[in-house]
């Protein structure tokens, strides 16, 4: 006699509930009705699965998702998708934002957001290999229950690059003016065309380049690579991969050029310094089929998401964006001007201190080690969820470079007391002026640049910091028995030299 089973109920995640609460809201639920609609609306939900469906688009990047091999990021841009996907240690993470996808990106202020619960959610969800914190403190105390903070420890280990798809078009991004990048690109793209078999895009001006117009090899594939322009064309929903060809101004360059998702990075240092290019040319073929297979560590650099609010609303078409996403930092200085820079810095709203030297700098712990550590700024590491705060020769002996979190919006603003004018530059580009009653909004994107690591991400950085910065390099402290031996040597010389004397 067959056993009747009784099927085991759904476990609903608080997205699910967070989500059909706010429905129910919008329906004019009211508060005493609240659990006896509950129920049906999620019976709705159950009959509804375009609605769970994982939104997968095959194709790398997406402007809504993409998804890591043990690491899953998820933006959610609407009501009707929140559901948490769990690994298998089923932890997960989520971030609630009071700003929807489209202010967020261009930077304007929506007055009817808050009228609509539909627009004001923006949700990260992240699931985790790392253990997160006690949230009960001894017998009473615990942090408050609030979808929108959840404390987490992520581990970088876990994050490793996966392909949903086979990746079918790469950019290849060289370092302009050096004739030394010539061969190794015109290999790479040969070798990408005729042996993988993909679709290859270059800039329009690498066409036109007169030394790469001479090599007999380059013209066999020149009509079959893709171009493209910076500032005219899109390149969103066109590249699976980028490989740059330089140093760690050609990586912040390809992060310019995708203002939103970020497609995988792989540098090879074939310019100058290196510190963002872990890997060499030697054995390219090798290493890149690896990454084309998935099997390769992924660092997550966070970006800083730059807004200028101008004073004078009426801006010109031909004035230089002011809505910009940096992977280094961005500089505020006092520019031509013979006077002290008088900034004011707010943190979330309050004023924290003003500024008074050549300026300030803003940077992510990726860009600690580029200008700020100049400046005398502490290194981080780029998985570290912060943004560092350093001035720049400030008048005063006690101003020493800080680190916030994440989270947090700065506001930079040239004080009313200023005697100039201020200029802002975004990772060395797009600089222009900021004038009294501008002010300059920074907060963390939620779009990073993944960069695939030659190692692991530990391995990485620290290679960085010995071969490019030279960390903690001196002269080795010599053993006690190495001394004794010197010590007993001299010893010996001297008495010898006094029984020549004698």
């Amino acid at each position: 006699m067959m056993e009747m089973v009784k099927e085991k109920p759904r476990r609903r995640s608080v997205s699910e509930l967070l989500h059909w609460r706010c429905l129910a809201e919008c329906k004019g639920t009211s508060a005493g009705d609240e659990n006896d609609n509950a129920g049906l609306l999620l019976e709705d939900y159950d009959r509804e699965p375009e609605t769970r469906r994982r939104r997968r688009s095959g194709t790398w990047p997406c402007k809504e998702t993409f998804y890591l091999c043990e690491f899953s990021y998820h933006l959610v841009q609407d009501m009707t998708d929140q559901i948490s996907f769990l690994n298998d240690n089923e932890i997960s993470v989520q971030y609630d934002f009071v700003c929807d996808v489209d202010s967020q990106d261009d930077g304007s202020n929506n007055s009817s957001m808050d009228s609509n619960p539909q627009n004001r959610i923006l949700r990260r969800t992240r699931s985790l290999n790392a253990p997160s914190p006690v949230q009960h403190f001894g017998r009473c105390g615990r942090i408050m229950k609030n979808p929108a903070m959840v404390m987490t420890i992520q581990d970088p280990a876990s994050q490793r690059l996966t392909w949903y798809k086979p990746p079918l078009s790469v950019l290849v991004i060289k370092k302009v003016r050096d004739s030394s990048v010539l061969p190794p690109f015109v290999e790479l793209v040969t070798w990408l065309i005729e042996e993988k078999r993909m679709v290859v895009f270059v800039e329009a001006s690498v066409l036109e380049d007169p030394a790469l117009a001479r090599d007999p090899k380059f013209r066999s594939v020149r009509d079959r690579l893709q171009t493209f322009r910076d500032g005219t064309d899109d390149l969103q929903d066109k590249i699976d991969f980028i490989v740059c060809l330089g140093g760690d101004g050609t990586l912040l360059y390809a992060s310019l050029l995708f203002q939103q998702s970020v497609p995988p990075v792989m540098a090879f240092h074939l310019g100058s310094l290196g510190f963002l290019t872990p890997f060499e040319f030697d054995n390219f073929q090798e290493q890149v089929t690896n990454v084309l297979e998935g099997n390769a560590a992924l660092t997550l650099r966070s970006r800083l998401r730059c807004v200028i609010v101008r004073k004078n609303e009426d801006s010109q078409p031909a004035e230089p964006p002011t809505n910009l996403l940096v992977l280094n930092e961005v500089v505020v200085d006092r520019g031509p001007s013979p006077y002290l820079s008088n900034i004011d810095l707010f943190i979330d709203g309050k004023h924290v201190t003003s500024v008074q030297g050549d300026g300030l700098i803003v940077s992510t712990p990726t860009g600690s080690t580029a200008y700020a550590v100049a400046a005398g700024a502490s290194m981080i590491h780029p998985s570290v969820p912060a943004i560092m705060i350093t001035p720049i020769c400030p008048h005063s002996l006690s101003f020493r470079p800080i680190v916030v979190p994440a989270g947090v919006e700065l506001k930079i603003s040239v004080s009313p007391d200023s005697r100039n004018t201020s200029w802002v530059s975004f990772d060395g580009r797009n600089r222009q002026e900021l004038f009294h009653g501008d002010s300059l909004k920074v907060t963390t994107s939620v779009y990073p640049v993944p960069s695939i690591c030659a190692a692991d991400q530990i391995t990485d950085w620290f290679d960085s910091l010995a071969e490019c910065l030279h960390w903690n390099v001196r002269k080795r402290q010599k053993h006690l028995d190495e001394l004794s031996d010197l010590t007993h040597s001299s010893s010996n010389d001297t008495l010898d030299s006094f029984d020549r004397d004698s």
